[in-house]
């Protein structure tokens, strides 16, 4: 069986497409681009070169996926972008190459539901089951954790961390990480509470949600300094495995969370 491509697509000789993708009206593929099972490319999508796309994602209308990075140390060095299985990336999303001042590659898991007018810059690293709201916007080395959430507008600056599980409000700008579970909002970001909703959602008991409450208020409303807060986080998580996550954010060196 072979790819369903229509006719007025261009896809280069280079390019490999699994027996199944299908490439609608206009769209255009680059050399060295691998596309996985049952992928299907929507009308006027390009898709640039040094690019792999698994397995069953869906890619609508007027995307640019792959292109070369939006950086001025860039020099066509071949970088390449990496986009795993089952996403959905809606109209008018651009997603760029990685850099080799960084690792090389622009990096998307699995099961992320990237919506319209998305921008993921060079170099950024998305975990799986993340959404990002209409408009979302990552500046480049931007790191997210699984599982968050970034709503419509939500601004994320160059080389900062979205922790696993958290959710920013419309318009949030972030200039500093945002930790795992954190609920933020505002320009600039301020934390306001966890994640609760989203944690029951995802099958967390109600233990570990009062043991994220606590760390939260020993992070946020205890007074204490970082490293202290810190502290008695890492010691509570011996009870608490939840906590894990939260502590081995804290102790990576980044461009400091929000507080």
């Amino acid at each position: 069986m072979a790819a369903r491509i229509h006719p007025t697509a261009i896809v280069d000789p280079q390019a490999r497409l699994a027996a199944d993708v299908t490439v609608g009206p206009y769209s255009i593929i680059g050399a060295d681009v691998e596309i996985g099972a049952a992928t299907r490319i929507g009308p006027h999508v390009v898709i640039g070169m040094h690019t792999r796309i698994g397995a069953r994602n869906m890619i609508y209308q007027f995307c640019s996926i792959g292109e070369a990075p939006q950086d001025k140390k860039y020099s066509g060095e071949p970088t390449r972008l990496e986009i795993g299985d089952d996403n959905i990336i809606r109209e008018f999303c651009t997603l760029n190459r990685g850099t080799v001042q960084d690792a090389g590659v622009t990096r998307i898991g699995d099961h992320n539901w990237i919506m319209a007018y998305v921008h993921l810059a060079h170099d950024c690293r998305v975990g799986n089951h993340t959404i990002f709201a209409n408009n979302a916007q990552l500046a480049g080395h931007v790191h997210v954790g699984d599982h968050a959430i970034l709503g419509g507008f939500t601004g994320v600056h160059q080389y900062c961390r979205v922790g696993a599980h958290s959710i920013t409000a419309i318009s949030t700008v972030l200039l500093q990480d945002l930790p795992p579970y954190v609920m933020a909002s505002g320009n600039t970001a301020q934390p306001h509470g966890i994640n609760t909703e989203g944690l029951r959602r995802r099958g967390f008991s109600a233990a570990a949600i009062a043991a994220i409450k606590r760390a939260y208020k020993t992070l946020y409303k205890s007074g204490l300094s970082f490293e202290a807060a810190r502290a008695q986080i890492t010691a509570d998580a011996v009870q608490q495995p939840e906590l894990l996550l939260l502590t081995e954010f804290l102790a990576t060196p980044g461009r400091g969370v929000i507080r």
